[in-house]
């Protein structure tokens, strides 16, 4: 009962952080995705991670703004979800769609080198 609970949090708390940060107006964020949300067993914590489009330095200050935003986000998705508590809110950044891009890319060289492979091999 408790971890479907849970499994709903985060799903909710995914899909509304996801809406307050798409809204925020705020020039220095970057393009975010929220990519996974960890909620605690207590319901008093709630670990969102993040992937970042652009530089490192763009992933580094988008990642500065989301820390001094984490009291909006909180107070909003507070409003938005009804709960007896509202969790801490902290942001983490998640590499994994950088990791898969960077396969995709190694793949697709992968697959044109055989291709050109095979065609020096058929003359």
């Amino acid at each position: 009962m408790v971890r479907l609970r849970v499994q709903r949090l985060r799903e909710e708390y995914r899909r509304e952080v996801s809406d307050i940060l798409r809204r925020m107006k705020d020039p220095r964020l970057g393009f975010v995705t929220v990519t996974d949300v960890d909620v605690s067993e207590d319901l008093r914590h709630v670990k969102v991670y993040v992937s970042v489009l652009g530089t490192e330095e763009d992933r580094r200050r988008t990642l500065e703004v989301l820390d001094q935003a984490r009291g909006y986000v909180r107070t909003e998705a507070g409003q938005r979800i009804r709960l007896r508590h509202t969790p801490e809110i902290t942001f983490q950044f998640d590499p994994s769609v950088e990791r898969g891009a960077r396969v995709m890319t190694i793949l697709q060289q992968l697959r044109r080198e055989r291709a050109a492979k095979g065609e020096d091999e058929a003359r």
